[in-house]
């Protein structure tokens, strides 16, 4: 099945796919790959979570910036007649605010949490914080958990796209 106008803007179409799928790895590799190799190899379970931590704030603002660019280029395909990136956009949105709560609430949070703990002379989770850490990390993983399958479903929804 022929999509009007999907010929004349392969190249943004494809290019779209291209970064979605970098992006989508990215997530998935820091998330279910990086993270737990970070704490199965450091001994230090302080060390290891101020490591992840630093690597998922980078992965919170690379989505931020990655998934509004991939917004704008979802609208100019759907300004051009690409009406199959109307539900892309709000896959993307989803996305975005997983991100936004990540960069701008989990993560100062957590980061917060844990310098106050360092600062009285312990590690975060023997501190009077632990239980507030620890709520907050288990939100920060759900919140992860919900981009990471709204990532799997966009490079899906996307793949139907394929010109055959």
């Amino acid at each position: 099945m022929e999509i009007i106008g999907a010929s004349k803007h392969i190249g943004a179409q494809r290019l779209f796919i291209l970064v979605a799928g970098l992006w989508v790895g990215s997530l998935l590799t820091t998330g279910y790959l990086v993270a737990p190799t970070i704490f199965n190899t450091l001994t230090d379970r302080q060390v290891a979570g101020m490591v992840a931590g630093s690597i998922f704030r980078a992965e919170a603002l690379l989505s931020t910036v990655v998934c509004i660019a991939l917004m704008v280029l979802a609208n100019l395909l759907v300004n051009r007649g690409l009406a199959q990136y109307r539900l892309i956009r709000w896959i993307l949105l989803a996305m975005l605010l997983c991100s936004v709560a990540a960069s701008l609430v989990f993560i100062p949070w957590m980061n917060t949490l844990r310098d106050e703990a360092l600062l009285q002379g312990m590690p975060v989770m023997l501190s009077p914080s632990a239980n507030i850490f620890a709520k907050l990390h288990g939100a920060s993983s759900i919140v992860f958990l919900i981009q990471s399958a709204l990532g799997i479903y966009l490079i899906w929804r996307l793949s139907n796209n394929i010109e055959k």
